[in-house]
């Protein structure tokens, strides 16, 4: 049995984390404050696909991992699982970057704990905003490699303070291997979506627009709709990562993405056609969009031995289909 540390453990990627390595029999300890905007579930209120306090080897603290990790000058875990962000959807990236900024100290924090604790592995989790935006334009675009960052050389220009924040901590992650001899892996995930994701994010939000409008002949998505994105099921990317997290512990960064891109427009035509209606699908110029075409290399993912395996429409008939079943499940618990 392993025992893993699961900071940010709450959010939408932690608890598919969190359920991965219960359902494998090891011991989760999760540390999350529930910060507001970020996603974050209590368990005491009840996570979505699955309950996590079923497990006896599941323990919960809800504080700011700053605060657990001066409190916690020795612990003993055999992975950290390193994903305590202040993070949300767009409007969060663009419009409230200064407390975006505050990752800067989480992730400080953690490193200097980190150096004292010592453990064997952490899993690193950075960003695909890391990449330069100069690849990333309507004109020439580009599939991101993890190479076209380079610390020694060049880094390029981020996404914002979202993804000047995840450059730093891969950056941190990189000196404490060579000063302190800690070992660890990056990830950059792309556009990682799932059913029980906020709403904030892209993904659940056009899916539940195309059921509240079906039958209706308009369906509009943010920005000009022809922005692109690589869409990887969050299921793919805990695959991803457990495939590959023993086979690098220089803190060199590795992309969790399928290397195929879609439009919101043809994302949003797909979850329609999936409901049974045919609608034009227009953009809302007037919603925050970010960058044109953001999509992840996959060479380096598959000479580690993973390939995504959920197509993008499987994904989206799945979580058409859970939304479907929560909308009538107050229905039938009033008829009964």
């Amino acid at each position: 049995m392993r025992k893993v540390l699961i900071t940010g453990g709450a959010g939408f990627v932690g608890r598919h984390f969190v359920k991965y390595f219960l359902d494998h029999g090891d011991a989760v300890h999760v540390v999350d404050c529930i910060a507001p905007l970020t996603g974050g579930i209590d368990p005491g209120d009840g996570w979505p696909l699955f309950e996590p306090r079923d497990f006896d080897r599941f323990e919960f603290d809800r504080e700011d991992c700053r605060d657990f990790f001066e409190r916690t000058p020795h612990a003993e875990y055999d992975y950290v699982i390193h994903l305590a962000a202040m993070v949300g959807g767009r409007l969060m990236i663009e419009n409230n970057p200064i407390a975006v900024a505050d990752d800067l100290s989480i992730d400080a924090a953690y490193w200097q704990w980190a150096k004292q604790v010592r453990p064997p592995k952490t899993l690193c989790f950075s960003s695909s905003a890391a990449y330069p935006i100069k690849y990333q334009r309507e004109k020439g675009y580009v599939l991101l490699r993890e190479d076209m960052i380079d610390f020694a050389e060049d880094i390029g220009m981020p996404d914002m303070s979202y993804g000047w924040a995840k450059l730093t901590i891969e950056y941190l992650a990189r000196l404490a291997h060579e000063k302190h001899g800690l070992k660890s892996i990056c990830y950059r995930p792309f556009s990682g979506y799932g059913e029980d994701q906020d709403d904030t994010y892209p993904f659940p939000s056009i899916c539940k627009r195309a059921l509240a409008h079906r039958g209706e002949k308009l369906l509009q998505v943010w920005g000009s709709g022809t922005q692109m994105r690589d869409f990887i099921h969050i299921d793919d990317c805990v695959k991803g990562a457990v495939a590959t997290m023993d086979q690098i512990d220089d803190a060199d960064a590795v992309n969790l993405s399928t290397g195929l891109l879609t439009s919101f427009i043809d994302f949003a035509r797909t979850a329609a056609k999936l409901c049974g209606y045919a609608p034009e699908v227009r953009g809302m110029s007037d919603k925050p969009a970010g960058v044109h075409a953001r999509g992840g290399d996959t060479q380096k993912q598959r000479k580690l031995g993973f390939t995504h395996a959920i197509d993008f429409e499987t994904g989206i008939r799945r979580a058409l289909e859970y939304y479907e079943r929560q909308a009538s499940a107050p229905a039938r618990r009033a008829q009964a």
